[in-house]
């Protein structure tokens, strides 16, 4: 059996930039066992599947360990393979994940914009167990849905942070994202999530379902200008909706391939 197999740079202007995502797109699913085998030879933070229903498609995600409730970038790739790849037509395209209900893609020329639910996040109690961490001691912390959220003083502090990873490891969640204010833009923000199987994420499209409600309230505004500062960058504009966030980027279409499955 082949399968197609794309490869999009997510929120990102540049080729090499933003993050790296595989795209899937299949008649009927998989079994689990093939499609985690596949996220895993592929060795990217994200390998999406999708499968047409109707009028919508069916999407899940992997990364090379295990599978994910939510993934922003993949699902960013997935509409752009959709959208400029597979000719789907209109201007929309509606998800529907088993795990995060409906997601809706819309288009705008070529900036795509994410439509996704709302994170709650509330305060938790500083430990040393979460401390230890990183080398730098966090403003507060805070836990969403299924990540830590640490706020740091500036963006110097975000560039320079060495983070432990068999200490983030270990923490009852997916990753960690640490954030700070922005020197040009509104918010920073880095991912670590070796729980999951991804060290430091390129870009979190995901992550910014916490990040913006949290930089809504802290700056009293809605709309807002992101910026990720892993190796490979990753920019994005978001607009806080109460019960869902508007996550917007750009992307580039990397690689056409196909998969041999017995």
């Amino acid at each position: 059996m082949k399968i197609t197999i794309y490869q999009i740079d997510a929120f990102t202007e540049k080729l090499f930039g933003g993050n790296p995502a595989a795209v899937c797109p299949l008649d009927n699913w998989l079994s689990d066992e093939v499609m985690q085998n596949i996220a895993n030879e592929n060795n990217l933070a994200e390998t999406a599947f999708y499968v047409p229903s109707g009028e919508e498609y069916l999407i899940r995600w992997f990364t090379p360990t295990v599978e994910v409730d939510l993934c922003g970038h993949a699902t960013l790739a997935a509409a752009y393979v959709l959208f400029f790849l597979e000719k789907h037509t209109g201007q929309s395209i509606t998800f529907s994940s088993p795990r995060s209900g409906k997601l809706v893609v819309s288009r705008k020329e070529d900036l795509l914009t994410l439509n996704f639910p709302s994170d709650s996040i509330a305060n938790v109690e500083t430990s040393l167990e979460l401390t230890n961490a990183f080398d730098i001691m966090p403003v507060e912390i805070l836990k969403g849905k299924t990540d830590y959220l640490y706020l740091f003083k500036n963006e110097e502090e975000i560039h320079r942070i060495k983070p432990t990873m068999d200490n983030i490891a270990r923490l009852n969640a997916r990753g960690v994202i640490i954030t700070a204010p922005g020197n040009e833009v509104d918010f920073v923000s880095r991912f670590f999530a070796p729980q999951s199987g991804v060290n430091e994420d390129p870009v979190t499209g995901s992550a910014h379902t916490t990040l913006t409600p949290f930089w809504s309230q802290k700056l009293g505004k809605t709309e807002l200008t992101a910026h990720q500062l892993s190796p490979r960058q990753g920019f994005l504009t978001c607009t806080f909706l109460n019960d869902r966030v508007e996550i917007s980027g750009k992307a580039r279409h990397y690689l056409t391939g196909e998969i041999f499955v017995d």
